[in-house]
């Protein structure tokens, strides 16, 4: 079990940037693989980046390749999320999730048992 929460969510206008932060309570942190969700009103949550435990690889969305990168500092225990290139479509609440030992499935939601309260991202037009 290891508790996430959330921060550097705001408002930011398109084209700009912005860093969400995920810090994880806990030990182990490297043995996780670590997930980025994010959920629209009346949307279903969708898969935006992950990077794999144990050193592994990150992958991500088609909708946010080439402007989104994941990385992780395990002496924090914490990951984030670089943004760039923001769009109005991106706005959405943003969610941490974690798995422990986990390398396949990544884009998958139910693969996460932890997952954080959240953080709000609105891009303005």
């Amino acid at each position: 079990q290891v508790q996430l929460v959330e921060s550097g969510g705001g408002l930011v206008q398109a084209g700009g940037s912005l860093r969400l932060s995920c810090a994880a309570s806990g030990r182990a942190f490297s043995d996780f693989a670590l997930g980025w969700f994010r959920q629209a009103p009346e949307k279903e949550r969708e898969f935006v980046a992950a990077i794999a435990c144990c050193g592994g690889s990150t992958t991500y969305a088609d909708s946010v390749k080439g402007r989104f990168t994941i990385s992780r500092d395990n002496a924090k225990n914490t990951v984030y999320l670089q943004m760039s290139s923001l769009k109005p479509e991106d706005t959405a609440v943003y969610y941490c999730a974690a798995d422990q030992y986990r390398s396949v499935f990544l884009e998958r939601p139910r693969s996460y048992r932890n997952w954080g309260q959240g953080t709000q991202v609105t891009v303005s037009s």
